[in-house]
């Protein structure tokens, strides 16, 4: 049996419990008898992820659940493997589960042609929904759902105390998860789930990438003036709500203004 490494109480990072970086940053909540996973990763890791759970003395067949905070592929690839491994069920957002249950390459970012990335997405069952103000139980613990969406209208964040497990909405750099409209984001929505993170009693942010660390809304104040920026575009920008300086260039070419 492996010493486990707790980050918090009852959360493990099993990137932080191996010593080496798998993927993903996947969380392992666990009380009494009872554990699951938010998000699994790539499908070529999940192997060693059970393998490294067996380790730490977690029966496998208490997974209660495998939870999706949205359906990259880098974070739900693994998801039917892991599934049919445990025995165990998948929990993600309705919007999610309807990527995830069809298999989709698009808007996961498994098929990205123009970067070259092809990836499978195989599909798998989602047999709960959640969103934004359900609970999910593990033991005695309880996990408040968040919903967050702006990087994917499907991101979901869950609340462990004064814990958030925040997906990709914002890591300790000061970026945020990818925005894509081709992928569901929407800036406005970002902006008011960054909002949502800095006004509340939250003190740690578990994200899905990078480190863990202490929220500081002065830090998170300056990516949503960065946010703020990217709603007026000069060029083309479909995740932009206008382009003030076309507007003033329609209307200097309809006055006949010249240079000058």
């Amino acid at each position: 049996m492996l010493q486990r490494k707790p980050i918090f109480p009852n959360v493990i990072e099993l990137n932080v419990q191996a010593g080496h970086l798998i993927g993903c940053n996947v969380y392992l909540i666990h009380d009494a008898d009872e554990w699951v996973l938010i998000d699994i990763g790539y499908e070529d890791s999940v192997e060693e992820v059970i393998d490294l759970i067996r380790e730490l003395d977690f029966p496998l067949s208490k997974c209660k659940s495998l939870i999706a905070t949205h359906a990259d592929v880098d974070h739900s690839q693994g998801f039917a493997k892991a599934k049919q491994l445990l025995k165990t069920t998948v929990t993600a957002h309705p919007n999610a589960a309807a990527l995830l249950e069809a298999g989709d390459r698009l808007q996961t970012f498994a098929e990205i042609h123009a970067q070259g990335i092809s990836e499978p997405m195989p599909p798998v069952s989602v047999e709960k929904h959640v969103n934004d103000g359900d609970v999910i139980t593990v033991g005695n613990l309880k996990l408040e759902v968040w919903s967050t969406p702006g990087h994917a209208d499907s991101q979901l964040a869950f609340r462990l105390n004064n814990l958030l497990l925040s997906g990709d909405n914002i890591y300790r750099d000061g970026g945020v998860g990818a925005i894509d409209a081709h992928h569901g984001s929407d800036i406005p929505s970002f902006i008011r789930s960054l909002e949502r993170i800095r006004d509340s009693d939250i003190e740690w942010l578990l994200p899905s990438h990078g480190p863990y660390f202490r929220k500081d809304p002065a830090m998170i104040n300056k990516v949503l003036e960065r946010l703020n920026s990217y709603l007026h575009l000069s060029d083309f920008g479909t995740c932009a709500i206008d382009w003030p300086l076309i507007k003033q260039w329609e209307q200097e070419i309809a006055e006949g203004r010249l240079p000058g």
